[in-house]
């Protein structure tokens, strides 16, 4: 560590956070991440008396070895967090070395996200259209807008009105890296959110709020809070017939992708409307899809079903 530096090690954080939004345009919520990672490993290297920005490379072996007990994504996320800031400290000259250098992720397993049957959509459509007064009207505007954009939570938290292009029938978003993209809606969309507007207006009264679902609960002019939907969700999987378990923002952002595969859209489209980056995120959703169309081969293909009467000895 650079000796005549007289930024506390709090400030070298704050000052790798800052980096991090404006040359990566790291978002708000991946910024908060990198900072509990990095407090995460503070605390542990504490208790062996070593600053975090002091850290050498077996001080942070041990850490990680006591990181085993999580899974192996999270491991390689604080893995990640502490990686950059390392360069960070190296590249303005607070380290000669990057102590991390020769740390490995733990190797994962490419998981595939879980998802939403049709039928499931179906059941979750028709519970929040026969939600009763007002918030039906909201819980149907917002199920709807999710399964038909594929929006983020976040990015659905912080849509304005101005961001639906009713004329055009289409959502503005502003994603990952403040990159905006336009996602089309289909009509089921379009109708929820008219009838959702009047509602809004009602329940805003004198009040301003740029935000399409704001916040009732605050006086500021605040947006629904992510944990707030999460709850509405919950108790509408109950209200459907599903496991509240299985159901969360991303689950039908990751029908909705699933669903446009199934049905033949190309990967590139999909892509886009995602906002991904990177097309090689987007094809885990043909993994998907190519798993269904195996179990369906294998329940309704006749050369199958004959081995399953053979097999079955009928």
């Amino acid at each position: 560590m650079r000796k005549d530096s007289a930024t506390p090690f709090h400030g070298m954080v704050g000052a790798f956070l800052d980096m991090m939004r404006a040359e990566r345009n790291a978002s708000l919520n991946t910024c908060a991440a990198y900072a509990r990672d990095l407090e995460n490993a503070a605390l542990f290297l504490a208790r062996r008396r070593t600053d975090l920005a002091d850290a050498r490379e077996d001080d942070l072996r041990a850490y990680l070895q006591s990181q085993r007990s999580f899974a192996p994504r999270t491991q390689a996320r604080r893995l990640s967090s502490l990686k950059q800031f390392y360069r960070f400290l190296c590249s303005e000259k607070y380290r000669a070395e990057d102590p991390t250098r020769a740390l490995d992720a733990p190797k994962m397993g490419r998981a595939l996200p879980k998802y939403l049957s049709e039928k499931d959509v179906r059941a979750l459509l028709k519970a929040a259209a026969s939600h009763p007064g007002d918030e039906g009207v909201r819980l149907r505007a917002m199920v709807e807008l999710v399964y038909a954009s594929g929006l983020r939570v976040s990015e659905l938290m912080g849509l304005p009105v101005s961001g639906v292009l009713f004329d055009r029938c289409v959502v503005l978003v502003r994603g990952k890296g403040d990159k905006e993209r336009m996602v089309p809606l289909g009509e089921p969309a379009i109708e929820a959110l008219k009838a959702w507007l009047p509602v809004r207006k009602g329940w805003l009264g004198e009040r301003a709020s740029p935000y399409l679902f704001p916040s009732f609960s605050s006086r500021r002019a605040a947006p629904m809070t992510r944990q707030r939907f999460f709850q509405i969700l919950k108790a509408l999987a109950c209200t459907a017939g599903l496991d509240p378990r299985r159901l969360s923002p991303h689950v039908i952002r990751h029908a909705f992708a699933t669903h446009l595969i199934e049905h033949g859209a190309d990967l590139r489209s999909v892509q886009s409307m995602l906002g991904h980056a990177d097309i090689a995120t987007t094809q885990i959703y043909t993994h998907l899809a190519n798993d269904k169309l195996a179990r369906t081969l294998a329940e309704h293909h006749p050369l199958a079903q004959a081995r399953l009467g053979k097999g079955g000895g009928s």
